[in-house]
């Protein structure tokens, strides 16, 4: 069985007194539930105060981007240990903007999620297609090599302490948002690769998330999908009505 998990992704949003004051109220209005797990992601400057605050909490703390080296002459970088000092749990590696504005690759994100996992963070590595890619049909062969190249020298033990996250680009910030059963069609796409890379237990147990425009009025729909175990999510997550409520749509859904 494998539980939701409900990630926000905060981007390029709020300050660390807004943040503080987001994730206590955040702590007020999730404290009671348990059958989701339940992960936050602000920007840098706000993580050590998130973490005061949702210390001993029900919520995760994710960081959004992580570099491969613990330290050295690399300006502007934060590191796995860095993050992990101040209690971080999660980092999102390989976002679609990391990729698309920051020249983001598999082989940057497989050195990403190794670094992550050198010091017991976990990644929710993400992969996705553009809208000109799907309507091109090449959606899978986009998804095969970003799965096999992100994912490359990974042994199965590693894989099973990642999270994977399914987000269609043409879905992103856009109103648009891919079928329950689109989603589910990559979903379970993703599900057979890492069948044929580590075997059918190892993937039954890899949670996969789902990231386009998810919205409290179609979460559940999403995640009662066979292969959809959650969402991460982008704008949703900055309004508190709509995040709680994403994270409450989902408690009764059984995987």
């Amino acid at each position: 069985m494998r539980k939701i998990i409900i990630a926000g992704n905060w981007k390029l949003n709020k300050t660390s007194l807004e943040a503080i004051d987001f994730v206590t109220m955040l702590k007020r209005q999730l404290d009671d539930v348990t059958a989701v797990d339940i992960v936050v992601c602000p920007v840098f400057t706000a993580l050590a105060d998130c973490s005061e605050v949702l210390e001993s909490s029900n919520i995760g703390l994710g960081a959004q981007d992580v570099y491969w080296e613990d330290s050295g002459a690399f300006t502007g970088e934060v590191s796995a240990p860095m993050l992990k000092d101040i209690g971080v749990q999660y980092v999102i590696i390989g976002h679609s903007e990391r990729r698309q504005f920051f020249g983001e690759t598999n082989t940057s994100v497989q050195k990403k999620v190794k670094a992550a996992l050198k010091h017991g963070l976990i990644p929710i590595v993400c992969v996705g297609e553009t809208l000109q890619e799907r309507e091109a049909n090449r959606t899978f062969d986009v998804i095969k090599k970003q799965c096999e190249e992100s994912l490359a020298g990974f042994s199965a033990e590693e894989i099973q302490k990642m999270i994977l996250a399914y987000e269609p680009v043409w879905a992103i910030g856009t109103g648009k948002t891919a079928t329950s059963q689109q989603a589910q069609e990559v979903h379970q796409f993703i599900r057979q690769l890492l069948v044929k890379m580590h075997g059918k237990d190892t993937a039954s147990t890899v949670r996969i998330q789902y990231g386009g425009s998810v919205k409290p009025e179609n979460i559940k729909e999403l995640t009662s999908q066979e292969d959809i175990d959650g969402a991460l999510v982008g704008g949703a997550s900055l309004k508190e009505d709509s995040f709680v409520k994403i994270v409450k749509n989902c408690c009764d859904v059984q995987k």
